[in-house]
């Protein structure tokens, strides 16, 4: 899918944007661009990573609007400005209506720090301590209108090791995410996985 033009949304810190930025920077996005970054917090670190990495960002306060839709409404008309064709939700911390979801419908991507349908929502890594399993997880899916409810694309084991704490775990299930995100985009990007958001295989990496 040559010229696959990609917008990712984020809120903080921006290490999985980094994963991204740092891939494409490598020509390991081959058939894909890097072309946008939206955050809800100008102040967030992910704002300087895409600076550093040349990409153009969209800034917006949610407080200045009179609701989510009112802004959803003008990321997508900057979405449609830039033509772009996948959205990567890498960490953005709102919640999208129906605005946005059905606009970019099989054309829109999340990653999870568990192996869904197990532990969706906030709180995926504590989730998996406090149930007590021995093996998570990072899944990258894509998405619908429920909470981390969309098909599934990719999926890669962590195993919980004894004496890990949510810290711990969480160190080396965001290593993995950093790996699998750029592989997942890539894929996406050269046809391997077809934007539709319904036909999907799962590939356990």
């Amino acid at each position: 899918m040559a010229g696959l033009r990609i917008a990712v949304f984020a809120s903080g810190q921006g290490t999985n944007f980094q994963a991204l930025a740092d891939a494409a920077q490598q020509d390991r996005l081959e058939g894909a661009s890097l072309e946008l970054l939206v955050c809800d917090k100008p102040e967030a670190p992910v704002v300087e990573r895409a600076r550093q990495a040349g990409v153009d960002t969209f800034l917006f306060r949610p407080k200045e609007y009179a609701s989510r839709e009112a802004y959803e409404r003008e990321i997508l008309a900057e979405l449609e400005r830039r033509d772009i064709g996948l959205v990567v939700l890498a960490g953005y911390m709102r919640i999208l209506t129906p605005v946005m979801v059905d606009a970019f419908a099989g054309r829109m991507i999340n990653i999870h720090p568990a192996l869904l349908p197990t532990f969706p929502g906030v709180g995926g890594i504590k989730q998996a301590l406090d149930y007590g399993v021995k093996v998570t997880g990072v899944t990258v899916h894509f998405v619908d209108g429920g909470m981390d409810t969309g098909p599934i694309i990719a999926q890669r084991t962590v195993e919980v090791l004894d004496g890990d704490t949510e810290a711990t775990l969480a160190l080396r299930i965001h290593a993995v995410e950093q790996e699998v995100f750029p592989w997942v985009v890539q894929r996406i990007a050269s046809g391997a996985v077809s934007l539709d958001g319904r036909h999907v295989t799962v590939t356990t990496l």
